[in-house]
């Protein structure tokens, strides 16, 4: 894999959001600024995938700014390795606002985890953003 416009990973290998599609098929595009997100959920898989390849100047702009911290420190030592889109509500083409609700599998010193969220998105001229989550 290569480096991109946020420092991540490109080529041909089965992107990290888990949909089946190559990287440079599917978030690799909106990682470096080529396309951006249809849907909501085409947000938070871009999202997932930024994490799982430490992309935090990715994930702080696609972030709401009412909501966005300054700053992301993400933990390298988290290894995502599995995606579960579980519901979404609104958030297509046609939508404002939208909701998807997800598990998210990872591992860290060798012990498996996961994080439920049912994660809030709007669209601001005519780009999604993640506005907050409730996880649970």
């Amino acid at each position: 894999m290569t480096a991109g416009a946020f420092g991540k990973a490109s080529g041909p290998q089965p992107c990290a959001c888990g949909s089946g599609a190559t990287y440079d098929a599917c978030c690799g595009p909106l990682h470096r600024g080529e396309a951006v997100a249809e849907t909501a959920e085409a947000l938070m898989r871009s999202r997932y995938a930024a994490f799982a390849l430490g992309l935090s100047d990715y994930l702080l702009a696609t972030w709401h700014p009412r909501t966005r911290p300054a700053t992301i420190d993400l933990d390298t030592a988290l290894e995502w390795v599995r995606l579960e889109v579980l519901d979404t509500t609104g958030g297509g083409r046609g939508d404002s606002e939208g909701e998807v609700e997800f598990t998210a599998h990872h591992r860290e010193d060798g012990r498996r985890g996961q994080l439920h969220e049912r994660s809030r998105f709007v669209r601001r001229g005519g780009r999604w953003f993640y506005l907050d989550g409730v996880v649970g």
